[in-house]
């Protein structure tokens, strides 16, 4: 593995053995330092933020569409 290989993130779509939520937690953070690692922690509640975001604008969605769809019999 070349040094560049090394140190590029192996994010790829999805949860499996090589998506980026392996990736993230398998990663080694000895090499990194102390501002490194707030920087990291920073981005990560950033991208928590995020995801949440989109969770909530889904799970809104998912349940107009259920509201819509929804036929109660009288």
């Amino acid at each position: 593995m070349s040094d560049e290989e090394a140190f590029t993130p192996a994010f790829r779509s999805g949860t499996g053995p090589g998506g980026p939520l392996n990736a993230l937690i398998r990663e080694d953070l000895s090499g990194y330092s102390v501002i490194d690692l707030k920087e990291r922690i920073g981005a990560l509640e950033a991208e928590i933020v995020r995801t949440r975001t989109m969770l909530d604008s889904k799970q809104s969605g998912r349940s107009a569409a259920e509201a819509l769809f929804s036929f109660k019999g009288s």
